[in-house]
């Protein structure tokens, strides 16, 4: 039986990727041959390189919303990349390709479209990034993680599903997890992940903080890629790592409160895995202020307290903390009953049908 052809697309940065990754590693290659169109040098490319996939890399722009002189040189790298894309696609002649967002997946929609490729795209955030915004008019189906999202989009093909969750993820052992950190059961763990590079305010804020801190937790801070304090190696109870891969499932397996920043695919897998949550979003100046709308969207449903960053001090950290410890039997109970399905199989099973 001959197979059937799937190209995904999406980069710029993890969030645009790792629910790619989460779909991959679900699809059955002995039905699928598994494409992946991306920027050449963007964090994608090195991503997609560990699952051994065909990549390849297309010319792409940034999707500004200010006035820039590099928009106009952005134009001819878009222009080049729907020409570039259009002749992978032309060639592999795919089913179906799948975008995950992010600016080097509008030169493939837009190729895909003239060749009357399906599409299926999936929008993480509260609100629609650019990409996503512009891409929706091309797309087949559109899935969204966040119900508040569907109203930006097209109602006849829009499906909400949640985000689709790294199986893995879920698969972790908590007495592995405290094995590993040498952690034990009499104080509640807490994790504190500020994404791949950190977050500075955070990083001081918990440092600041750590003689109270660690009389009432047992801490782990990721405090991203060169944030190690050699000064704070030798705490008991705290540990600290840049970042951490294969034992990450286990860790969070024995976790009790994680505080975080409001990307949404790590606070859909917090919230599937349970564990209620400080989100600290970057501010208006750092973001187009998606993790703010995703950070009150969740605290509304009672997943999680929002503390911004203008506000955060060692003061409003604990404070934050002592409620999110107290009330965390009622935070679980509102996860338990949030209605998140398995999105990663819902989008399987329309991948399948596309098939």
């Amino acid at each position: 039986m001959k197979k059937k052809i799937i190209v995904f697309t999406g980069g710029g940065s993890a969030g645009h990727v790792t629910p790619n990754i989460a779909i991959i590693k679900e699809m059955d290659t002995s039905h699928w041959d598994i494409h992946y169109i991306g920027s050449k040098q963007g964090i994608e490319k090195d991503l997609i390189h560990h699952l051994h996939l065909p990549y390849y890399g297309i010319s792409s722009g940034k999707l500004r919303r200010y006035i820039d002189f590099e928009n106009v040189k952005d134009v001819f790298r878009v222009v080049k990349g729907c020409f570039q894309a259009r002749r992978v696609l032309k060639r592999l002649k795919p089913n179906l390709v799948f975008s995950k967002g992010g600016f080097v997946s509008v030169p493939v929609i837009i190729a895909a479209k003239s060749l009357k490729i399906p599409i299926f795209i999936h929008e993480s955030d509260m609100t629609p990034g650019l990409a996503n915004k512009i891409s929706q008019r091309f797309a087949t189906k559109i899935f969204t993680s966040f119900a508040e999202t569907k109203k930006f989009f097209p109602e006849r093909k829009t499906k909400v599903i949640g985000s689709p969750i790294r199986k893995e993820i879920l698969m972790g052992s908590a007495e592995k997890g405290r094995a590993f950190l040498n952690f034990n059961k009499q104080l509640p763990i807490l994790i504190i992940m500020g994404g791949s590079l950190g977050a500075k305010r955070i990083n001081e804020a918990i440092r600041e903080s750590l003689g109270k801190l660690n009389k009432a937790y047992q801490i782990v801070h990721l405090c991203g890629k060169g944030n190690i304090d050699n000064e704070l190696l030798d705490i008991p109870g705290y540990r600290q790592y840049e970042y951490i891969n294969e034992e990450l499932p286990d860790i969070l397996a024995a976790t009790d409160l994680v505080i975080t920043r409001g990307g949404s695919n790590a606070i859909f897998e917090f919230l599937a895995l349970k564990i209620p949550m400080i989100i600290i979003p970057l501010t208006k100046e750092q973001s187009r202020g998606d993790q703010i709308l995703n950070a009150k969207s969740f605290e509304e449903k009672g997943y999680a307290i929002t503390l911004f960053e203008e506000n955060l001090t060692s003061v409003t950290l604990s404070q934050s903390l002592d409620k999110l410890k107290h009330n965390r039997d009622q935070f679980i109970k509102n996860m338990n009953v949030s209605g998140h399905g398995d999105a990663l199989q819902v989008i399987i099973n329309e991948i399948k049908k596309q098939g």
